[in-house]
């Protein structure tokens, strides 16, 4: 069965009754399908808005109706308080645009702060507003540079506990130094449970993540996680492509994301799977060795959180061309894009590279290739619940079935 092919010039999937992503699809998933009329018709004043295509930068304007399927509900209505004047929304400098994505989604303004670097590198940061008794929500990824982003939410959150803040949430849609999960070798460190402790200590109250690398990461942490999937957006996406549902194979990367790949071929229309054996020699160097699965004439979806230097789903997408699969698509939540991602993503060897903006793209690393989607809205959504203490039939740990 074919589907029609589906163009989005927004940062969110919109649906509609005609949409092919309904129950009857062989691509549905199960969410609840009630519209949520609040904050569904919130508009976005953007100074300068930009409109693109695949391969180039935007700002979105959100546009009624923006809120995707697995986030409506039908008892929202009567819960949400948009003029919530206990709510406050900051940025990092880490990710700017994802954060005015989510503020504008709730209809809120950002919060104001001040976030400078001196001479020496020292971190400074004030906020321009009054937070006491507040429920504040600091959004920054800790993608490269690493090591400042951290820092720099480290001292954000210092800042709103000596500020008063009521509640402190630190939305951090990329969780950095993730990988470095357990130790692999003698004298290690796990730098995971460091960075759990480290932003726990500065004064967190809550956590929200967004596609952990390993489902343990949570347990690093004494506060509570809220740990929301960015598959089902880029689902959404899939369901609406001209492929059919006969044509498609799910292939996992390496063993290890195995269950990822499992519950997202589960989500789509149960497609097959198909594993790639790889061994690693060193860090961000991988060898494929051979194929599990049969790929050939079949249109293969690679599954992945995150891609750094994209040498694994590289040669991992050379070797499924040598098997005889027809095309190769490449989704991942995370785009790190270390060097040379690009120069191998723009090489030809996939139809097309799916990611999320959890972490920023720059300009001049767009190819024809590539095309963002934006998690705003399930970041907003999440937030929103989060505050009012509620879930409303929403379930974004089990989205998935992984953890």
């Amino acid at each position: 069965m074919a589907l029609p092919l589906f163009h989005s010039t927004s940062s969110s999937i919109a649906f509609s009754s005609s949409s092919p992503y309904s129950p009857s699809s062989p691509f549905a998933i199960p969410f609840p399908t009630h519209r949520l009329s609040p904050r569904s018709t919130v508009r976005c004043n953007l100074v300068e808005p930009v409109k693109f295509n695949n391969g180039r930068p935007f700002i979105p304007v959100l546009r009624e109706p923006t809120l995707p399927n697995f986030l409506s509900s039908k008892d929202m209505d009567a819960t949400i308080n948009k003029n919530d004047t206990r709510l406050r929304i900051f940025s990092g400098t880490a990710n700017p645009a994802l954060s005015q994505e989510i503020a504008c989604y709730m209809g809120l303004e950002l919060g104001k702060i001040n976030i400078k670097r001196f001479a020496d590198g020292e971190i400074y940061v004030q906020l321009q507003e009054s937070v006491r008794g507040c429920d504040v929500y600091l959004v920054q990824p800790t993608c490269p540079p690493a090591n400042e982003n951290l820092m720099e939410l480290l001292i954000m959150i210092d800042a709103c506990r000596r500020a008063s803040a009521k509640n402190i949430t630190a939305v951090i849609p990329y969780f950095g130094y993730a990988r470095a999960d357990r130790k692999t070798q003698g004298r290690e460190s796990i730098a995971a449970k460091l960075v759990a402790n480290l932003i726990t200590e500065a004064g967190a109250n809550r956590v929200l993540a967004c596609d952990l690398h390993s489902g343990q990461s949570m347990g690093y942490f004494d506060i509570p996680v809220d740990h929301v999937y960015g598959q089902p957006v880029i689902l959404d996406y899939l369901a609406s492509k001209t492929i059919c549902s006969d044509d498609l194979i799910v292939v996992s990367p390496d063993v290890g994301g195995v269950a990822r790949a499992r519950a997202f071929a589960k989500k789509l229309s149960d497609a097959p799977l198909a594993i790639v054996d790889k061994r690693r020699h060193g860090h961000n160097v991988a060898e494929v060795m051979n194929l599990i699965g049969d790929v050939k004439g079949k249109v293969a979806v690679m599954v992945d959180d995150m891609i750094d230097t994209a040498g694994t789903i590289a040669k991992g997408a050379a070797l499924l061309h040598q098997e005889g699969a027809r095309e190769v698509y490449a989704c991942s939540t995370h785009a790190v894009f270390s060097p040379p991602a690009i120069q191998r993503l723009s090489s030809g060897l996939f139809q097309e590279v799916i990611i999320t903006n959890t972490i920023p793209v720059l300009e001049q690393n767009y190819f024809p290739q590539l095309t963002v989607l934006s998690v705003a809205n399930l970041l907003g959504e999440t937030i929103w619940r989060v505050h009012d203490d509620c879930s409303s039939g929403f379930e974004p740990y089990s989205s998935l079935g992984i953890d």
